[in-house]
């Protein structure tokens, strides 16, 4: 067998490996998504926190690297740094909603709304099931004076993930704002 013969079998014997992982990943979000719909609130966060490991995962330990230190740097408050790695992972991997994701946060909290929402509708486009997206969205959404918008977007949070932190009751408030209260 020559070498380049090699390197072609290996290739191929790795995307095959790579496309298996994929599936079961997959397989494994929908049967978790599947769980949350119905899970108790005790349940759903151990279940948001599967979901959330899986979606960490891009496949590639240098990307999920840079996943991590921007998430460390988001929490540490150090915003610049945020956006310094999940602009690298996004620049490295423009399929990995995580990063993305991340991206819109630090945008938002740095007070950058286009890009926020830019970024938050890219990591939607790559995971329409993200629910912390989609949360994120909302709350951008209502910022810029768009409540109607806003609670169809929470809906579609609980429709996912009934349980989501304080959406529940930001659909309850938004929707007496919007439709008023019966007596």
């Amino acid at each position: 067998m020559t070498t380049r013969t090699a390197i072609i079998n290996f290739s191929v014997t790795a995307l095959l490996t790579f496309a298996s992982i994929a599936q079961a990943q997959s397989a494994d979000l929908d049967q978790l998504f599947a769980d949350l719909a119905e899970a108790s609130p005790e349940e759903a966060a151990r279940i948001e926190g599967q979901i959330h490991t899986l979606w960490s995962k891009s496949g590639s330990a240098a990307m999920d690297l840079l996943l991590r230190r921007g998430e460390d740097a988001l929490e540490a408050g150090d915003i610049a740094a945020a956006l310094d790695h999940f602009s690298a992972l996004v620049d490295h991997d423009p399929g990995f909603a995580e990063g993305y994701n991340g991206r819109a946060t630090a945008y938002y909290l740095s007070g950058k709304m286009g890009p926020a929402l830019e970024d938050v509708r890219q990591a939607l486009r790559l995971n329409p099931r993200h629910f912390g997206a989609l949360r994120g969205f909302a709350i951008m959404l209502e910022e810029l004076g768009q409540p109607q918008n806003a609670l169809e977007i929470y809906r579609e949070v609980l429709a996912i993930h009934p349980h989501a932190e304080g959406v529940g009751d930001a659909v309850a408030r938004l929707a007496i704002e919007l439709e008023g209260q019966s007596l």
